[in-house]
Protein backbone atom coordinates (compact mmCIF):
# COMPACT_ATOMS: atom_id res chain seq x y z
CA UNK A 1 0.00 0.00 0.00
CA UNK A 2 2.75 2.48 0.64
CA UNK A 3 4.45 1.67 -2.46
CA UNK A 4 1.38 2.40 -4.27
CA UNK A 5 0.79 5.96 -2.26
CA UNK A 6 4.53 7.09 -2.66
CA UNK A 7 4.47 6.21 -6.53
CA UNK A 8 1.47 8.71 -6.49
CA UNK A 9 2.74 11.60 -4.46
CA UNK A 10 5.93 11.30 -7.04
CA UNK A 11 3.41 11.35 -10.18
CA UNK A 12 1.93 14.30 -8.65
CA UNK A 13 5.06 15.80 -8.14
CA UNK A 14 6.19 15.46 -11.42
CA UNK A 15 2.96 16.75 -12.42
CA UNK A 16 2.94 20.09 -10.61
CA UNK A 17 6.77 20.49 -11.45
CA UNK A 18 6.91 19.66 -15.30
CA UNK A 19 4.61 22.13 -15.85
CA UNK A 20 6.00 25.60 -16.14
CA UNK A 21 2.67 27.52 -14.80
CA UNK A 22 2.09 25.19 -11.86
CA UNK A 23 6.07 26.07 -10.76
CA UNK A 24 5.21 29.78 -11.47
CA UNK A 25 2.15 29.35 -9.15
CA UNK A 26 4.72 27.71 -6.32
CA UNK A 27 7.17 30.06 -6.55
CA UNK A 28 6.39 33.85 -7.57
CA UNK A 29 2.98 34.41 -5.83
CA UNK A 30 4.46 33.80 -2.20
CA UNK A 31 7.50 35.82 -3.00
CA UNK A 32 5.04 38.27 -4.44
CA UNK A 33 2.58 38.48 -1.81
CA UNK A 34 4.70 38.72 1.48
CA UNK A 35 6.56 41.85 -0.47
CA UNK A 36 3.46 43.48 -0.86
CA UNK A 37 1.78 42.53 2.23
CA UNK A 38 4.77 43.13 4.53
CA UNK A 39 5.93 46.39 2.90
CA UNK A 40 2.51 47.87 1.74
CA UNK A 41 -0.25 46.59 4.35
CA UNK A 42 -0.13 48.43 7.47
CA UNK A 43 -2.35 50.20 9.48
CA UNK A 44 0.21 53.16 10.34
CA UNK A 45 0.32 56.26 8.76
CA UNK A 46 3.62 57.57 7.59
CA UNK A 47 3.38 61.12 5.61
CA UNK A 48 -0.05 62.40 6.00
CA UNK A 49 -0.72 65.81 4.13
CA UNK A 50 -1.57 68.13 6.27
CA UNK A 51 -2.80 71.73 5.50
CA UNK A 52 -2.95 74.79 8.09
CA UNK A 53 -5.17 77.42 8.13
CA UNK A 54 -3.38 80.27 10.99
CA UNK A 55 -5.69 82.79 11.82
CA UNK A 56 -3.74 83.53 14.86
CA UNK A 57 -0.11 85.44 14.49
CA UNK A 58 1.13 84.14 18.14
CA UNK A 59 3.85 82.16 18.95
CA UNK A 60 1.94 78.80 20.73
CA UNK A 61 -0.01 78.29 17.43
CA UNK A 62 3.41 78.50 15.77
CA UNK A 63 5.08 75.72 18.01
CA UNK A 64 2.13 73.70 17.67
CA UNK A 65 2.44 73.81 13.80
CA UNK A 66 6.27 73.09 14.75
CA UNK A 67 5.60 69.58 16.24
CA UNK A 68 3.35 68.35 13.21
CA UNK A 69 6.06 69.59 11.09
CA UNK A 70 8.60 67.50 13.05
CA UNK A 71 6.39 64.57 12.92
CA UNK A 72 6.98 61.40 11.11
CA UNK A 73 3.47 60.51 10.76
CA UNK A 74 2.61 64.02 9.37
CA UNK A 75 3.52 65.90 6.58
CA UNK A 76 2.76 69.77 6.49
CA UNK A 77 1.79 70.76 2.42
CA UNK A 78 1.20 74.21 2.60
CA UNK A 79 -0.85 77.35 4.54
CA UNK A 80 -4.07 78.53 3.46
CA UNK A 81 -5.16 81.74 3.81
CA UNK A 82 -9.17 82.29 3.51
CA UNK A 83 -12.49 79.82 4.46
CA UNK A 84 -12.82 79.12 0.55
CA UNK A 85 -10.05 77.18 0.05
CA UNK A 86 -10.70 74.85 2.98
CA UNK A 87 -13.53 72.67 0.47
CA UNK A 88 -11.30 72.20 -2.36
CA UNK A 89 -8.21 71.29 -0.07
CA UNK A 90 -10.32 68.61 1.05
CA UNK A 91 -12.42 67.60 -1.90
CA UNK A 92 -9.59 67.46 -4.26
CA UNK A 93 -7.26 65.04 -1.81
CA UNK A 94 -5.02 67.57 -1.62
CA UNK A 95 -4.92 67.36 2.20
CA UNK A 96 -6.08 64.36 4.57
CA UNK A 97 -6.72 67.12 7.24
CA UNK A 98 -7.12 70.77 8.12
CA UNK A 99 -5.55 72.16 11.05
CA UNK A 100 -7.55 75.69 11.67
CA UNK A 101 -6.17 77.92 14.41
CA UNK A 102 -8.62 80.80 15.46
CA UNK A 103 -7.36 84.74 15.54
CA UNK A 104 -7.28 84.69 19.26
CA UNK A 105 -6.01 81.43 19.55
CA UNK A 106 -2.66 82.23 21.50
CA UNK A 107 -4.01 85.16 23.54
CA UNK A 108 -7.05 82.64 25.04
CA UNK A 109 -4.23 80.20 26.12
CA UNK A 110 -1.88 82.70 27.58
CA UNK A 111 -4.93 84.53 29.80
CA UNK A 112 -5.17 81.08 31.20
CA UNK A 113 -8.08 79.98 29.06
CA UNK A 114 -8.54 77.22 26.46
CA UNK A 115 -7.06 78.02 22.65
CA UNK A 116 -9.50 76.56 20.30
CA UNK A 117 -8.01 74.09 17.64
CA UNK A 118 -10.21 73.36 14.70
CA UNK A 119 -9.51 69.87 13.02
CA UNK A 120 -11.11 69.25 9.63
CA UNK A 121 -10.79 65.79 8.26
CA UNK A 122 -11.55 63.74 5.07
CA UNK A 123 -14.07 61.01 6.37
CA UNK A 124 -14.31 59.56 3.09
CA UNK A 125 -11.79 56.67 4.51
CA UNK A 126 -13.09 56.23 8.07
CA UNK A 127 -10.37 54.41 9.21
CA UNK A 128 -7.85 55.81 8.20
CA UNK A 129 -9.22 59.80 9.56
CA UNK A 130 -9.82 58.26 12.96
CA UNK A 131 -6.16 57.34 13.06
CA UNK A 132 -4.62 60.12 11.98
CA UNK A 133 -7.07 61.64 14.51
CA UNK A 134 -5.22 59.84 17.41
CA UNK A 135 -1.79 61.04 16.34
CA UNK A 136 -3.50 64.58 16.44
CA UNK A 137 -4.76 64.16 19.94
CA UNK A 138 -1.22 62.72 21.32
CA UNK A 139 0.70 65.52 19.69
CA UNK A 140 -1.67 67.88 21.64
CA UNK A 141 -1.70 66.07 24.46
CA UNK A 142 2.24 66.23 24.53
CA UNK A 143 1.78 69.76 23.81
CA UNK A 144 -0.58 70.31 26.78
CA UNK A 145 1.57 68.52 29.22
CA UNK A 146 4.40 70.68 28.11
CA UNK A 147 2.63 73.83 28.13
CA UNK A 148 1.21 73.44 31.86
CA UNK A 149 5.16 72.75 33.19
CA UNK A 150 6.74 75.60 31.50
CA UNK A 151 3.84 78.04 32.83
CA UNK A 152 3.12 76.78 36.12
CA UNK A 153 -0.24 75.23 35.57
CA UNK A 154 -2.23 72.14 36.85
CA UNK A 155 -2.15 69.53 35.20
CA UNK A 156 -4.85 67.41 34.64
CA UNK A 157 -5.34 65.12 37.64
CA UNK A 158 -5.46 62.01 36.34
CA UNK A 159 -2.75 61.00 34.38
CA UNK A 160 -2.96 57.79 32.17
CA UNK A 161 0.02 55.53 31.48
CA UNK A 162 -0.08 53.47 28.92
CA UNK A 163 1.58 50.11 28.83
CA UNK A 164 1.43 47.88 25.62
CA UNK A 165 1.96 44.18 25.90
CA UNK A 166 3.86 41.63 23.42
CA UNK A 167 3.43 44.91 21.05
CA UNK A 168 5.15 47.07 22.72
CA UNK A 169 5.47 49.50 19.83
CA UNK A 170 2.29 48.96 18.62
CA UNK A 171 3.39 48.66 14.98
CA UNK A 172 0.74 46.92 13.16
CA UNK A 173 3.43 45.27 10.78
CA UNK A 174 3.31 42.67 14.23
CA UNK A 175 -0.08 41.62 13.57
CA UNK A 176 -0.49 41.44 9.90
CA UNK A 177 2.53 39.41 8.58
CA UNK A 178 2.01 36.30 10.68
CA UNK A 179 -1.14 36.33 9.23
CA UNK A 180 0.56 35.93 6.22
CA UNK A 181 1.46 32.27 7.17
CA UNK A 182 -1.94 31.23 6.71
CA UNK A 183 -2.77 33.43 4.07
CA UNK A 184 -0.48 31.97 1.59
CA UNK A 185 -0.36 28.72 2.86
CA UNK A 186 -4.12 28.32 2.19
CA UNK A 187 -4.06 30.12 -1.21
CA UNK A 188 -0.61 27.31 -2.64
CA UNK A 189 -2.23 24.80 -0.87
CA UNK A 190 -6.29 25.10 -2.11
CA UNK A 191 -4.75 25.96 -5.89
CA UNK A 192 -2.71 22.57 -5.84
CA UNK A 193 -5.87 19.93 -4.42
CA UNK A 194 -7.98 21.79 -6.26
CA UNK A 195 -6.54 21.06 -9.55
CA UNK A 196 -4.87 17.53 -8.66
CA UNK A 197 -8.37 15.90 -9.98
CA UNK A 198 -9.41 18.30 -12.05
CA UNK A 199 -6.29 18.49 -14.02
CA UNK A 200 -6.27 14.54 -14.65
CA UNK A 201 -10.14 14.83 -16.19
CA UNK A 202 -9.70 17.42 -18.38
CA UNK A 203 -6.43 15.41 -19.62
CA UNK A 204 -8.12 12.70 -19.88
CA UNK A 205 -6.30 10.79 -17.50
CA UNK A 206 -8.42 10.08 -14.59
CA UNK A 207 -10.10 6.78 -16.04
CA UNK A 208 -6.50 5.30 -15.90
CA UNK A 209 -7.14 5.42 -11.62
CA UNK A 210 -9.69 2.92 -12.53
CA UNK A 211 -7.57 0.15 -13.46
CA UNK A 212 -5.43 0.20 -11.03
CA UNK A 213 -5.64 -1.50 -7.62
CA UNK A 214 -5.34 1.44 -5.85
CA UNK A 215 -7.93 1.73 -3.20
CA UNK A 216 -9.74 4.83 -2.97
CA UNK A 217 -8.25 5.29 0.26
CA UNK A 218 -4.63 5.11 -1.18
CA UNK A 219 -5.80 7.41 -4.19
CA UNK A 220 -7.04 10.17 -1.28
CA UNK A 221 -3.76 9.86 0.73
CA UNK A 222 -1.52 10.24 -2.73
CA UNK A 223 -3.35 13.14 -3.65
CA UNK A 224 -2.86 14.72 0.11
CA UNK A 225 0.68 14.95 0.34
CA UNK A 226 1.53 16.50 -2.05
CA UNK A 227 -0.21 19.69 -1.06
CA UNK A 228 0.62 18.70 2.55
CA UNK A 229 4.25 18.93 1.68
CA UNK A 230 4.48 21.72 -0.63
CA UNK A 231 1.97 23.72 2.24
CA UNK A 232 4.84 22.58 4.96
CA UNK A 233 7.54 24.16 2.64
CA UNK A 234 6.01 26.95 1.77
CA UNK A 235 4.95 27.72 5.46
CA UNK A 236 8.18 27.66 6.30
CA UNK A 237 9.78 30.19 4.08
CA UNK A 238 7.11 32.22 5.12
CA UNK A 239 8.04 31.78 9.01
CA UNK A 240 11.64 32.30 7.98
CA UNK A 241 10.94 35.41 6.47
CA UNK A 242 8.99 36.38 9.37
CA UNK A 243 11.48 36.17 11.25
CA UNK A 244 14.88 37.05 10.07
CA UNK A 245 13.53 39.55 7.03
CA UNK A 246 10.80 41.41 8.92
CA UNK A 247 12.73 40.78 12.67
CA UNK A 248 8.81 39.73 13.98
CA UNK A 249 10.22 37.53 17.27
CA UNK A 250 8.64 34.00 17.48
CA UNK A 251 8.13 33.53 21.08
CA UNK A 252 6.39 30.45 20.93
CA UNK A 253 6.85 26.76 20.25
CA UNK A 254 8.08 25.90 16.71
CA UNK A 255 6.21 22.28 18.02
CA UNK A 256 2.85 24.34 18.91
CA UNK A 257 3.08 26.55 15.45
CA UNK A 258 3.69 23.56 13.40
CA UNK A 259 1.09 21.68 14.67
CA UNK A 260 -1.56 24.27 14.22
CA UNK A 261 0.19 24.48 10.93
CA UNK A 262 -0.55 20.72 9.88
CA UNK A 263 -4.10 20.41 11.20
CA UNK A 264 -4.91 23.30 9.21
CA UNK A 265 -3.29 22.24 6.06
CA UNK A 266 -5.18 19.20 6.43
CA UNK A 267 -8.41 20.72 6.66
CA UNK A 268 -7.52 22.82 3.57
CA UNK A 269 -6.57 19.79 1.88
CA UNK A 270 -9.81 18.21 2.44
CA UNK A 271 -11.54 21.13 1.36
CA UNK A 272 -9.38 21.22 -1.71
CA UNK A 273 -9.92 17.92 -2.65
CA UNK A 274 -13.79 17.98 -2.18
CA UNK A 275 -13.94 21.55 -4.90
CA UNK A 276 -11.69 19.17 -7.25
CA UNK A 277 -13.34 15.30 -7.10
CA UNK A 278 -16.98 17.59 -8.34
CA UNK A 279 -15.04 20.20 -10.68
CA UNK A 280 -14.92 18.85 -14.63
CA UNK A 281 -12.02 21.69 -15.84
CA UNK A 282 -9.24 23.06 -14.35
CA UNK A 283 -11.23 26.48 -14.80
CA UNK A 284 -13.84 24.76 -12.45
CA UNK A 285 -11.13 23.75 -9.87
CA UNK A 286 -9.73 27.39 -9.98
CA UNK A 287 -13.43 29.29 -9.44
CA UNK A 288 -14.53 26.69 -6.92
CA UNK A 289 -11.08 27.83 -4.94
CA UNK A 290 -11.24 31.13 -5.83
CA UNK A 291 -14.73 30.71 -4.21
CA UNK A 292 -13.89 29.74 -0.89
CA UNK A 293 -10.71 31.30 -0.72
CA UNK A 294 -12.46 35.38 -0.77
CA UNK A 295 -14.83 34.25 1.84
CA UNK A 296 -12.68 32.50 4.11
CA UNK A 297 -10.22 35.41 3.98
CA UNK A 298 -13.30 37.90 4.87
CA UNK A 299 -14.62 35.79 7.61
CA UNK A 300 -11.42 34.56 9.14
CA UNK A 301 -10.53 37.80 11.37
CA UNK A 302 -7.55 38.65 9.08
CA UNK A 303 -8.18 42.59 8.61
CA UNK A 304 -11.02 43.27 10.38
CA UNK A 305 -12.18 41.74 13.99
CA UNK A 306 -14.74 38.70 13.94
CA UNK A 307 -16.19 40.35 17.22
CA UNK A 308 -17.38 43.28 14.74
CA UNK A 309 -19.21 41.13 12.84
CA UNK A 310 -23.06 40.44 13.31
CA UNK A 311 -24.01 37.55 15.56
CA UNK A 312 -25.23 35.29 12.61
CA UNK A 313 -21.92 35.80 10.29
CA UNK A 314 -19.74 35.17 13.85
CA UNK A 315 -21.24 31.90 14.14
CA UNK A 316 -20.77 31.25 10.13
CA UNK A 317 -17.13 31.98 11.06
CA UNK A 318 -16.77 28.48 13.02
CA UNK A 319 -16.66 26.62 9.74
CA UNK A 320 -13.46 28.54 8.68
CA UNK A 321 -10.71 26.69 9.70
CA UNK A 322 -8.37 29.76 8.42
CA UNK A 323 -9.81 31.70 11.84
CA UNK A 324 -8.57 29.22 14.15
CA UNK A 325 -4.74 28.92 12.60
CA UNK A 326 -4.79 33.17 12.75
CA UNK A 327 -5.70 32.82 16.91
CA UNK A 328 -2.77 30.00 16.87
CA UNK A 329 -0.33 31.96 14.32
CA UNK A 330 -0.64 35.59 16.34
CA UNK A 331 -0.49 33.86 20.00
CA UNK A 332 2.43 32.00 19.02
CA UNK A 333 4.36 34.46 17.15
CA UNK A 334 3.72 37.56 19.54
CA UNK A 335 2.27 36.15 23.07
CA UNK A 336 4.03 32.46 23.11
CA UNK A 337 1.09 30.67 23.98
CA UNK A 338 1.70 27.12 24.46
CA UNK A 339 -0.76 23.92 24.04
CA UNK A 340 -2.87 24.24 27.59
CA UNK A 341 -3.82 28.05 25.81
CA UNK A 342 -4.55 26.77 22.14
CA UNK A 343 -5.75 23.15 22.46
CA UNK A 344 -9.79 24.84 21.79
CA UNK A 345 -8.40 26.25 18.46
CA UNK A 346 -6.79 23.03 17.22
CA UNK A 347 -10.17 20.74 17.57
CA UNK A 348 -11.86 22.60 15.61
CA UNK A 349 -10.02 22.44 12.70
CA UNK A 350 -8.94 18.68 13.07
CA UNK A 351 -13.11 17.94 13.22
CA UNK A 352 -13.12 20.42 9.82
CA UNK A 353 -10.18 18.11 8.15
CA UNK A 354 -12.16 14.81 8.99
CA UNK A 355 -15.39 15.82 7.68
CA UNK A 356 -13.97 17.32 4.90
CA UNK A 357 -11.32 14.37 3.60
CA UNK A 358 -14.29 12.09 4.75
CA UNK A 359 -16.77 13.65 2.55
CA UNK A 360 -13.84 14.10 -0.45
CA UNK A 361 -13.25 9.87 0.14
CA UNK A 362 -16.68 9.38 -0.51
CA UNK A 363 -16.78 11.73 -3.88
CA UNK A 364 -13.52 9.43 -4.86
CA UNK A 365 -15.59 6.55 -4.26
CA UNK A 366 -18.38 7.22 -6.39
CA UNK A 367 -16.46 8.61 -9.30
CA UNK A 368 -14.10 5.55 -8.99
CA UNK A 369 -16.78 2.87 -8.75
Amino acid sequence: MFRRILALTIKEFIGILKNRKSRMVLILPPIAQIIVFGYAATFDLKDVPVAVYNEDDGRISRQIIARFQGSKVFKVIGNLDSDDQIAPTINLKKALLILHFHEEFSKDMLKGGHGNLQVILDGRNSNTALIALNYVNTIISDFNRSWAEKNGALPSPARLIVRSWFNRMLDSHWFIIPGIVALLTIVVTLEVTALSVAKEREAGTFDQLLVTPMTPFEILVGKSLPGLIIGLVEGTFIIIATCYWFEIPLRGSLLVLYSGLFTFLLSAIGIGLMISSISLTQQQGLMGAFMFLVPSVVLSGFATPIANMPKFVQDLTLLNPMRYILIIVRSVFLQGAGFDLLWTQYVPMAIIGIVSLAIAGFLFKRRLY
